[in-house]
């Protein structure tokens, strides 16, 4: 099973919130995933972003692939935490 770490859309209409999730390649954006290891708000001034670390690092080394949107979200948060 291949397994992505990507973002699930919540929220209302014109009010997004996303759920960074390790999710089955297969599964629907919004479908069934094995676990949540983050969360993503772009409506807050900064964006606010919450991440289970050892969560996301188990989930790489299991080999999990990010997407691009995830894979910059994770950039900019270390680039976050190493500037603090």
């Amino acid at each position: 099973m291949a397994v992505k770490l990507r973002l699930t859309r919540k929220g209302t209409k014109k009010k997004p919130f996303y759920r960074i999730v390790a999710a089955d390649i297969e599964a629907p954006r919004d479908g069934k995933f094995l676990e949540a290891v983050g969360t993503y708000d772009p409506m807050q001034d900064p964006a606010v972003i919450n991440l289970k670390q050892d969560r996301i690092q188990y989930w790489l080394e299991q080999g999990a692939i990010p997407t691009t949107t995830v894979k910059s979200i994770l950039k900019k948060q270390n680039a976050q935490s190493v500037s603090a």
